[in-house]
């Protein structure tokens, strides 16, 4: 710049020297350039001599002094109004007289920034004046280029200046069109300039249009389609944009290029366009300006009507080089190729002629580039595009014609998703709501890995924009939006979009729906056979249920706090509807924890809100459709054992599908609607009897959204409205009233006398109350405290509650845990003694399932409420049954119930705890004499029966004073059969074989039948010979065989032995003299006995030694019951044999092998002799004086330990056990010397000051028979080795019977379902 002022001050010196000294100072510029205004004046004149290039020089620094002095050039010029006439005039003279193109540029440019200034307008006119003056006087078009370039800038420059140019210089505009006809391209370039800027006007183009229609639009079109320099093309492009901005000019130019629109015959092409041609030439060049050109021109033509025009351009097959065109990377280029694209997509004809098909893979690699970029506006208006062939293309021709572009085009939305840029957000969520279409997708193999990902993106760019989830609960309609929420245009825009997520999701449901009856969809069938695949459509359908739980529900909740859009729910509502039909098995698990989750009273106040009168129909039915299917499911899920009877159901659906849209009420309004006790006619009653249903069926999944108190009160009145109609509801309703009557009668009043006598009717008109009875907890109390429903429906009221009730039956406690909310049962059993009996015959006529629930809870009241005498009048209901039975059956064989050995069980429970022994009343005795009878009447196959009856009778044997135990004895022994039937079972001993546990099976049963038979025919042949009692049924028995089970097994059952051992020692303490048991022996005939066999009879020798050894293999088997068992039956033998043969017991009790056993049974650690029964087996070993088992030294050791003991921690048992110890020692004198002659007397001291009376134990825990299908064995004890590895082997709790003994102290169990007096084996 300082180079071109020294140039310009140094002209100016110049000057002046020759002529500068005339001019006066003011024309000299202050600043740089120095220029003289004057001077360059003078020097720009023709007769000036300068030369062309000084001229040129002079025009530029003119130029930059109107930039840089404008306002004081523009003074000095408005102040000398002839200086700037002849300014002008000179300068137009250059234009007319100079052919340098540089020179005339600027001489255009120095007139046009003169003409500029507000000051110097009036010279506008007279240049224009020049202009028209000297074109008419050319001859051609020649020389006009510069005037026309003259005009063209001074329009662009001074936009006013057009309406003048056409108003008041006419001819100018006229002479124009002589410049197209005329073969010079750079004149028709200027030309068509001058048009554009005069176009650009409105006013001006509506007053050319005539002119334009006429005599403009032929000859411009030609020029355009002739246009060879690049110059022209540009200004012909740009008046083709000036001219396309009207509708009628589009009209016109489309009309002179060609038939344009759509012809009468769709089928046929219109005729051929010129301008299309043209301008896809022009897209077709090289040069990206005119390309640019071409697609903005195009875009101006479809914007005016795409229905008219775009079949031409299509035609002219214009879209299939518009998608060549994506390739590229110009921005400039790519934004009218995709408007123009997205016009052309409104024609029907852009898709039947497939160039959706052709351009598709171009599209998505487009759009995969400009993701790369930084223009949102670009990626916007392709991904609308994108939208609208997706949404548009025919279902008929498939898109995708190979799964790479498919992918690719869930890749380029999901990362459109992830934009930063709300509106491409936008738009992408409305290309994946196109997208999913089963004509897009069908092709296989069907990505679902792809779409699931697309799934997983849209839903969590929701998330992102939606505030994350609160949690608190979920907002009612109409409630107070969150102050942490978006503003208003923030929620609107939140909205739009999640609208568009919505929709997309909902097209991905409906899709998945589509898919299901497409077999071809439902796997890829490219995966190979044995692979586990989980692109399926059933793991796509679960994952759509699984992104609506846990994204789509939260974020709509989340945004329904602070805005409520009808049309979105509407939306929502749909999807969750066409969840319930893609994953059908999933169906009643989500629509219950729609319910549980509110989303009836949800759906009750959007109905209410915004679908009053006839407002938003279509949300409307969208609520109605979705609550229909909703409690559909909901319907079938509540029968827990088997599904509604279809009619039922039928009838259900029928009542939903016709009301559901006529309820649009809230929750006051609705209850308002039940409670109307005027006649209702049948549309009202049905709307009743539906709203019934949706609160039945929001109560029983903890939607409450009705007060109870005030619903229950609309129940009362509802069943007084049905009765005075003379109606009868349906049964599912009628169960629906009961339930809410039976959830919310806590909270309500009682209910009168005619509300409750209108629901005892209801009731009696059901043909059977399973079909109305709904299982809840307060059930029980509905019905059996009002005692009008008691009387009526008590037992069948309990026998449904049972049959529903889930009570666990294995714990491994002797009280298995039951659920809370049976504590009610029990406090209503407590306040009512009628109950009691109706749970006893439940027991006997119900099913067995049912009958061990009631066992259990009737043991579980017992064991809580000692105090409560309820054993008599329970023994006296049995006792009617049992009588009742008995008279049924007469003469026949038994035909019982198969809950009789329940029944029977049973009564253990109702027995006394307080006490060890009781006397038995006149109801005892009858029961004892019915039981005696039964047992009589049943055969051997009746396990159960005579199981539980054996296990009663043992208990009054054991559980009774001594009068009434004689008086029991007598009552059995004078049944006759009862003991031809004990007989019987006894015999079962010799004919089956032994058995191996008394657990379940066949075998097990008569296993433990025999273990109870031999106790009890202990127990009556010992209480018999104490009391002398006469003896009608004497029971025969075969010795050899009883000593044969115990010897002759391989494997024997502990409790089996046990019962043996316990027979054998009754039978060896009377001497073998009980009139009950005739023993026999077998003899040999002609073989006369020993005489050590004479002593011993009726037992010989080589019996007693078996006995000896069988006894000593039981003792090592170390199980303390049969431990009991086997002591107690060798004290009797050796008494015996005392009695009989002193050398034989002297023999037994000292051979060396006891020693041996001995040592065997301490082995288990340190002190271990201290345990009764090793007690008193070394008590029989010092009482026959067996030095050679125990000596002086052994004795010793167990003095010296004994002295060490703190007596008070022992148990009774081991203190009596450890005196009579220690009275034998001292008594035989088997420890000789001062030690145990000072010893033994002060432990015999310190032991009789203990309190020799043992407090009472419970002599037995109250056993229940194992019964087929009932799951009863409590408690569960081990009592030996081989039976506990298989009682674990089936999966029965145990507890080992040492442990069970020393928690509990018990004198009696239970072990496999028989009863065993603990007294009775030990004492």
């Amino acid at each position: 710049m300082e180079g071109r002022d020294e140039e310009a001050a140094g002209a100016a010196l110049l000057l002046y020297e020759r002529a500068h000294f005339r001019h006066d100072p003011r024309w000299l510029l202050s600043g740089p350039p120095r220029l003289c205004l004057a001077c360059a004046l003078e020097l720009l004149q023709p007769s000036s001599g300068v030369s062309l290039v000084r001229k040129k020089h002079m025009l530029s620094c003119l130029h930059d002094a109107l930039l840089r002095h404008t306002r004081e050039v523009t003074q000095l010029f408005a102040q000398n109004e002839m200086v700037c006439i002849r300014l002008i005039d000179i300068l137009f003279g250059l234009l007319r007289s100079i052919d340098d193109g540089s020179v005339l540029e600027f001489t255009i440019q120095v007139l046009v920034q003169l003409l500029i200034q507000p000051k110097l307008e009036p010279y506008i006119h007279c240049l224009l004046e020049e202009c028209q003056k000297e074109l008419c006087k050319m001859p051609t078009m020649e020389g006009s280029l510069a005037i026309v370039t003259l005009l063209g800038k001074m329009v662009d420059a001074i936009p006013s200046l057009a309406e003048i140019l056409v108003v008041e210089h006419g001819n100018l505009v006229e002479h124009q069109l002589r410049g197209l006809m005329y073969p010079n391209e750079a004149v028709k370039a200027a030309v068509c300039y001058l048009y554009g800027k005069l176009y650009s006007s409105p006013t001006v183009a509506e007053k050319l249009s005539g002119h334009f229609r006429e005599k403009l639009c032929p000859l411009f079109l030609t020029t355009l389609d002739n246009a060879q320099t690049k110059e022209l093309q540009v200004n012909c492009m740009g008046l083709l944009r000036q001219l396309l901005k009207y509708d009628p000019f589009v009209s016109v130019i489309m009309s002179t290029s060609g038939e344009a629109g759509i012809s009468e015959n769709a089928e046929l092409p219109p005729k051929e366009s010129t301008l299309p041609l043209v301008l896809k030439k022009l897209l077709m060049s090289r040069d990206e300006i005119l390309q640019v050109a071409s697609a903005h021109c195009m875009v101006g033509v479809l914007v005016h009507s795409p229905g008219k025009y775009a079949q031409t351009f299509i035609y002219a097959d214009i879209p299939e080089f518009l998608f060549e065109h994506l390739s590229c990377t110009n921005e400039v280029l790519l934004w009218p190729v995709y408007s123009c694209l997205l016009l052309l997509t409104e024609e029907r004809l852009f898709f039947s002629k497939c160039h959706a098909v052709y351009g598709i893979e171009s599209l998505v690699r487009s759009l995969k580039g400009i993701l790369q970029l930084n223009n949102s506006e670009l990626l916007k208006q392709g991904l609308l595009l994108f939208k609208e062939i997706l949404k548009r293309q025919p279902e008929e021709i498939k898109l995708f014609t190979n799964s790479a572009t498919c992918k690719d085009a869930i890749w380029v939305l999901r990362e459109a998703i992830g934009s930063c840029v709300q509106e491409v957000v936008m738009e992408a969520i409305n290309g994946v709501a196109a997208f999913f279409r089963m004509d897009h997708l069908s092709s296989p193999p069907v990505p679902y890995g792809e779409l699931q990902a697309l799934v997983q993106t849209l839903l969590t760019r929701c998330a992102d924009l939606v505030l994350p989830v609160s949690r608190r609960p979920l907002p009612l309609p109409g409630g107070h939006p969150s102050s942490r929420g978006p503003g208003r245009t923030g929620r609107q825009q939140q909205g739009k979009i999640l609208h568009g997520a919505l929709k997309g999701f909902q097209n991905a449901c409906r899709l998945a729906v589509e898919f299901r009856n497409d077999p071809s969809a439902w796997e890829n069938p490219f995966t190979a056979p044995s692979s586990d695949s989980k692109d399926t459509l059933e793991t796509f359908s679960e994952f759509l249920l699984s992104a609506c739980d846990s994204l789509c529900i939260p974020i709509v909740m989340r945004h329904f706090e602070q805005a409520s859009h009808p049309a979105l729910m509407e939306t929502f509502l749909l999807i969750l509807s066409n969840l319930f039909v893609i994953v059908p098995h999933m169906k009643e698990k989500f629509s219950k924890k729609l319910a549980s989750s509110s989303f009836i009273r949800l759906t009750m106040e959007l109905k209410a809100r915004f679908c009053g009168g006839q407002s938003h129909p279509a949300l409307n039915q969208a609520c109605s459709n979705f609550l229909h299917c909703l409690c559909l499911n909901l319907f079938s899920a509540l029968e827990k054992k088997a599904p509604p009877p279809r009619e039922g159901f039928s009838v259900v659906a029928s009542i939903l599908y016709q009301s559901l849209p006529q309820i649009n009420t809230g929750g006051p309004e609705s209850l308002a609607l039940l409670s109307d006790a005027l006649h209702v006619d049948g549309a009202t009653r049905q709307r009743q009897y539906c709203l019934i249903l949706l609160f039945y069926l929001g109560y029983s999944h903890k939607d409450r959204f009705v007060p109870e108190a005030e619903l229950f009160s609309a129940l009362r009145s509802l069943l007084l409205s049905i009765q005075d109609q003379g109606e009868s509801p349906p049964p599912a309703v009628f169960q629906a009233v009961l339930y809410l009557l039976v959830v919310c009668q806590d909270k309500g009043e009682r209910l009168e006398k005619a509300p409750l006598s209108a629901l005892r009717k209801m009731l009696e008109a059901v043909p059977d109350l399973s079909l109305v009875y709904s299982h809840h907890p307060y059930t029980l109390k509905f019905f059996l405290t009002y005692p009008e429903l008691l009387s009526r429906f008590g037992h069948r009221v309990l026998e449904l509650w049972f049959s529903w009730e889930d009570l666990a039956s294995d714990a491994p406690s002797s009280a298995p845990a039951l659920p809370d909310h049976v504590d009610l049962l029990l406090h209503i059993l407590k306040s009512t003694s009628s109950v009691l009996l109706i749970l006893l015959d439940l027991v006997y006529t119900s099913s067995m399932d049912i009958a061990r629930k009631v066992l259990m809870v009737l043991r579980a009241f017992l064991k809580n409420n000692e105090d409560i005498q309820v054993g008599s009048l329970l023994r006296g209901h049995f006792l009617q049954i049992l009588q009742q039975l008995l008279l049924e059956s007469g003469a026949a064989p038994l035909q019982a119930s198969s809950n009789l050995p329940l029944l029977l069980s049973l009564l253990f429970l109702v027995q006394p705890r307080d006490e060890a022994q009781r006397e038995l009343d006149s109801t005892d005795l009858k029961l004892l004499h019915q039981v005696s009878n039964l047992c009589g009447k049943c055969s051997l196959a009746h396990v159960e029966i005579l199981q539980a009856s054996f296990n009663f009778l043992y208990w009054n044997l054991h559980q009774t004073t001594p009068g009434s135990r004689k008086r029991a004895v007598a009552v059995l022994l004078s049944s006759a059969p009862f003991l031809v039937l004990l007989q019987k079972t006894l015999g079962l001993t010799w004919t089956e074989p032994a058995p191996t546990c008394v657990l379940l099976g066949p075998s097990t049963k008569e296993a433990a039948l025999l273990c109870s038979a031999w106790l009890l025919t202990a127990s009556l042949s010992a209480q018999q010979h104490l009391g002398g009692l006469e003896v009608h049924q004497t029971l025969t028995i075969q010795l050899d065989k009883v000593l044969q089970a115990l010897t002759l097994r391989k494997k024997k059952a502990a409790l089996f032995s046990v019962s043996i051992l316990r027979f054998l020692r009754t039978i060896l303490e009377q001497k073998f003299s009980s009139a009950l048991v005739t023993l026999v022996s077998t003899t040999h005939p002609g073989q006369l006995p020993s005489p050590e066999d004479a002593a011993l009879s009726p037992l010989s020798l080589h019996q007693v030694l078996s006995l000896v050894i069988s006894l000593q293999n039981l003792l090592v088997q170390k199980d303390l019951l049969l431990s009991q068992a086997v002591v107690g039956c060798l004290e009797a033998l050796l008494d015996y044999l005392q009695a009989k043969s002193l050398d034989v017991a002297q023999h037994v009790a000292s051979q060396p092998w006891n020693r041996f056993l001995l040592f065997t049974l301490l082995d288990a650690g340190d002190n271990s002799f201290f345990s009764p029964e090793l007690l008193r087996l070394m008590t029989l070993f010092v009482r026959f004086r067996s030095r050679n088992i125990l000596s002086q030294d052994d004795l010793g050791h167990v003095l010296r330990e004994t002295a060490k003991l703190e007596f008070s921690e022992l148990p009774m048992a081991t203190l009596r056990a450890l005196y009579s110890f220690l009275s034998q020692v001292q008594r035989t004198g088997s420890l000789s010397g001062p030690a145990g002659s000072a010893t033994i007397p002060a432990l015999l001291e310190a032991l009789s000051e203990r309190t020799w009376t043992q407090p009472h134990q419970q002599d037995l825990v109250y056993p229940f028979q194992h019964c087929e299908g009932a799951g009863w064995a409590f408690p569960r004890v081990q009592p030996l080795e081989e039976a506990g590895g298989a009682m674990e082997a089936c999966g029965a709790p145990w507890i080992p019977l040492s442990l069970w003994l020393s928690s509990h102290a018990p004198a009696i169990s239970c072990l496999g379902g028989v009863a065993v007096s603990f007294s009775h084996i030990r004492d």
